[in-house]
């Protein structure tokens, strides 16, 4: 299938990598548009892939069509090029933009999937959720899993789930990077260099995501197996427990959700 990549900023140009690196694409079956014309041809440079000179020609070369823009740009975009998308499968990856959002500024002949990916895709360790109910065909919605599943791990969930999933993992990272820079800083408020506090952290972090993921162990049971009694993690567990962590990455998850929520109506 003919692919278009309307915007390659770090999302577009994670997936746009991730296809051609997996062999879901070769280059001569990609168009990207961006404003940014110098990276539009540093990619088309390193990668052989096509470029269009405006969205208009994209949207005419391509059979599938990634929406890949900042939210704020979405509405003008779709009024746009609403005519033009007709008969086309269209893929968004913009925040709070519901499927049923993206359908109301177009022909009912467009098909539609919306998908919540994340900014670890840049290495091959995302994940991305697709919103149930797409009006893909089955050849199209094969592709759209090939295409994320070579950036990462793909799921599916309903349409009112959505706004959670924006809140877990498509703004986790974030909440995980701040952990991994207070992990880090009290490492080194403790004597450890910087860069050996970072590396510290960061692959305790993955380890330990790598032990929920590949046991199914309960992150509970996980935590208590490294807390022995009478032990200094027990003490540590105890001090945040004390200042709230569980809280806050609790009220973190509702306002982001929240958010979400009210930027898709």
């Amino acid at each position: 299938m003919q692919i278009g990549f309307i915007g390659v900023g770090n999302m577009g140009e994670a997936i746009l990598r991730g296809a051609l690196r997996g062999g879901v694409v070769s280059p001569p079956q990609v168009y990207a548009y961006d404003p940014n014309t110098e990276k539009l041809n540093r990619l088309m440079e390193e990668l052989g892939i096509l470029v269009a000179a405006s969205s208009e020609q994209l949207i005419a070369n391509s059979e599938i069509v990634l929406l890949a823009v900042k939210p704020n740009m979405c509405a003008a975009i779709l009024s746009q090029h609403a005519d033009a998308l007709a008969g086309k499968a269209l893929i968004s990856i913009a925040a709070g933009w519901s499927q049923q959002r993206l359908k109301s500024y177009l022909p009912e002949t467009v098909r539609v999937l919306r998908v919540m990916p994340n900014t670890p895709a840049l290495i091959g360790c995302g994940m991305s959720v697709f919103e149930c109910g797409d009006s893909l065909s089955t050849e199209e919605k094969a592709f759209a899993e090939h295409l994320f599943a070579s950036i990462g791990r793909v799921r599916s969930v309903e349409s009112h789930l959505m706004d959670a999933v924006t809140a877990v993992s498509g703004s986790g990272p974030a909440y995980v990077y701040m952990f991994i820079e207070a992990l880090a800083d009290g490492g080194v408020r403790e004597g450890l260099p910087r860069a050996l506090a970072y590396e510290l952290a960061a692959q305790t972090v993955s380890g330990s995501a790598e032990m929920v993921l590949r046991t199914s162990a309960h992150p509970g049971v996980l935590k208590d197996n490294v807390c022995s009694p009478g032990g200094t993690t027990i003490d540590a567990v105890a001090a945040l427990e004390e200042k709230g962590l569980r809280s806050a990455v609790l009220e973190a998850v509702h306002v982001c959700a929240d958010k979400s929520a009210r930027m898709s109506k």
